[in-house]
């Protein structure tokens, strides 16, 4: 269970008639309204319109840089499309239910430029060119690494889908000499993986220090809860104060006296009258 779905972060944008709306179905609105757009534009033969919207990592380096952003609005209709929407329903939702609204939308945006951004310095060297969404499979791959014992299709593990299913696509773009599909692909999911281990504080991005005159501080060793003297009273505001930055910057971010705060708090909550 998700102890930080409290928070209004991880609650739905709306309601309609009863369903809940997250951010991950508003994507795939997008994501459909273009697919629609661009079936009556390819229908009227108005292709030229979507000849400017797709990537080209010529034309980025000549300073058409909206490439970047409207390469993911040409999406003809197709079977495949239809299961990257799902994709980003099912597993975008749960990764937003976890992690909360503002985590969820950096993602999938970090997702949508990864692509173009790394096609565009090989294109200094090699042309490149895309069209279409790349990050719902990347989705998957975050929910996996959130989620990896998770029961999936033929009563498989979520982390082992995730290895037959990279796997299998690397295969094809390699057996296609699809040098565009390998790169996506694998910039996507290593990202994703990246990106999940990070919030749950398995790792920190290094920082940088401009200011030679700032005094540095001392990183504490993990001390054992034993070692650190926590009132029993403590209010549940710190304890949401608490899931809060957990939610934003991962446990790793906690102190070891917030570590025992947080488990005081627990103790508590479990030694009440009809709990275990």
């Amino acid at each position: 269970m998700n102890v930080f779905g409290s928070s209004d972060e991880h609650q739905p944008v709306t309601w309609v008639r009863g369903y809940p709306i997250y951010a991950a179905h508003l994507v795939v609105g997008i994501f459909v309204a273009s697919m629609i757009a661009t079936s009556v534009l390819m229908a009227i033969g108005a292709t030229s319109i979507l000849g400017w919207l797709r990537f080209s990592s010529e034309a980025v380096l000549r300073g058409e840089v909206w490439r970047i952003l409207s390469y993911g609005l040409v999406n003809p209709p197709s079977l495949w499309f239809a299961v990257d929407m799902l994709m980003i329903v099912w597993f975008g939702r749960e990764l937003e239910r976890f992690f909360g609204r503002p985590t969820f939308v950096a993602l999938f945006a970090c997702l949508y430029v990864l692509s173009p951004v790394v096609l565009t310095l090989i294109g200094l060297r090699q042309p490149t060119s895309l069209n279409g969404e790349t990050g719902a499979f990347a989705l998957f791959i975050a929910f996996a690494t959130l989620y990896p014992n998770a029961m999936m299709m033929f009563n498989l593990l979520a982390k082992w889908v995730a290895l037959i299913l990279v796997g299998l696509y690397s295969l094809m773009a390699l057996s296609n000499r699809d040098l565009v599909g390998l790169i996506t692909l694998w910039s996507t999911i290593g990202f994703a993986f990246a990106f999940v281990r990070h919030q749950q504080g398995h790792f920190r991005l290094p920082s940088f220090r401009l200011n030679r005159n700032t005094p540095k501080l001392r990183v504490l060793p993990d001390l054992d809860r034993k070692q650190v003297a926590v009132p029993r009273d403590t209010s549940m505001a710190e304890v949401d104060a608490l899931l809060d930055k957990i939610a934003k910057s991962g446990i790793a971010s906690l102190t070891a006296k917030e570590r025992a705060r947080l488990d005081a708090a627990r103790d508590d909550l479990l030694k009440k009258p009809g709990r275990r």
